[in-house]
């Protein structure tokens, strides 16, 4: 099982991204309110250009997650199998 010890470091590698994405989409969001009021263009714009933001982001962190989910039930799959090898 010494491969585990290179799943566990790819793990943590995607783990520390995803984490890392979420805290950058955490800060561009930081000062946004539930609801609205845009009155002037400025405040329209700012608020546009902050929601493009987030949807570059999106995808990324969909993927990130995803692949960071998968690895998770490799690592929980490897030490069942494991386990149940012991027996």
């Amino acid at each position: 099982m010494a491969y585990i010890t290179g799943i566990w470091i790819v793990w943590a590698v995607l783990a520390l991204l995803l984490l890392i994405l979420l805290g950058y989409r955490a800060t561009i969001t930081r000062n946004e309110e539930d609801l609205l009021f845009l009155e002037g263009g400025n405040e329209l714009r700012e608020h546009e250009q902050m929601m493009a933001r987030v949807q570059r982001l999106r995808p990324a962190i969909r993927v990130v997650g995803g692949v960071t989910g998968l690895a998770t039930i490799t690592l929980v799959g490897l030490y069942l199998m494991d386990a149940l090898r012991q027996f």
